[in-house]
């Protein structure tokens, strides 16, 4: 259960030195990518994100650095109200949020208002040799919802399962700041890149 509504609670249990930090550049294309649970919480994401905005999107990352329990840092998508996330996904036309779930079997679901770009993004991973799946878990519908929260009202949200993440990196739990990555973590960013290409 996650234990803050807000960033403010956190910040008021959490000391910001030693718990986390935001991780975030600026791109040009108005499209940004968001790991809102990065570094510790939901491990890998924070990389995904980093890799699939390179230098053409907007990325950002609130990174949990605890060395152990990030958990706690979690909040939900329909709360997250850090600000320099929050004003990057308002000022973003598009925002697509990297999340990592629990799951044996490695799979991304979609959730999101962006319906297009959701449907493009399944074809083209599973034309690639990903599972793609909606989970009623993980709608991302609400307008609240982080990923919804950009100019144009709907976004995609991305939920990696945790055996497709372990498929990415060679020690998960020490993915963030490595560059240990496996050919299947190269292949999936670069067919999410190619779809946002298409969406410029």
């Amino acid at each position: 259960m996650t234990p803050y509504r807000s960033i403010r609670e956190l910040a008021q249990q959490e000391p910001k030195q030693g718990a986390y930090r935001i991780d975030y550049r600026r791109g040009a294309s108005g499209i940004a990518i968001m790991a809102i649970h990065g570094g510790g919480i939901e491990p890998g994401t924070t990389e995904i994100a980093d890799a699939v905005a390179d230098r053409d999107h907007s990325f950002y990352s609130f990174t949990g650095t605890k060395p152990n329990g990030n958990w706690r840092l979690h909040i939900s998508s329909r709360c997250f109200d850090e600000p320099i996330g929050r004003r990057m996904a308002e000022t973003a036309r598009i925002v697509v949020t990297i999340h990592g779930c629990q799951g044996s079997e490695a799979g991304v679901y979609l959730g999101g208002r962006h319906h297009g770009l959701k449907r493009a993004v399944s074809a083209a991973l599973e034309a690639a040799g990903f599972s793609v799946a909606a989970d009623s878990r993980f709608p991302g519908k609400t307008r609240q919802n982080i990923c919804n929260r950009g100019r144009s009202g709907r976004g995609v949200q991305m939920e990696l399962t945790r055996e497709l993440r372990n498929s990415f990196f060679f020690d998960l739990s020490y993915a963030y700041g490595r560059s240990w990555q496996k050919p299947p973590f190269t292949r999936f960013v670069s067919v999410v890149r190619s779809v946002l290409t298409a969406e410029l």
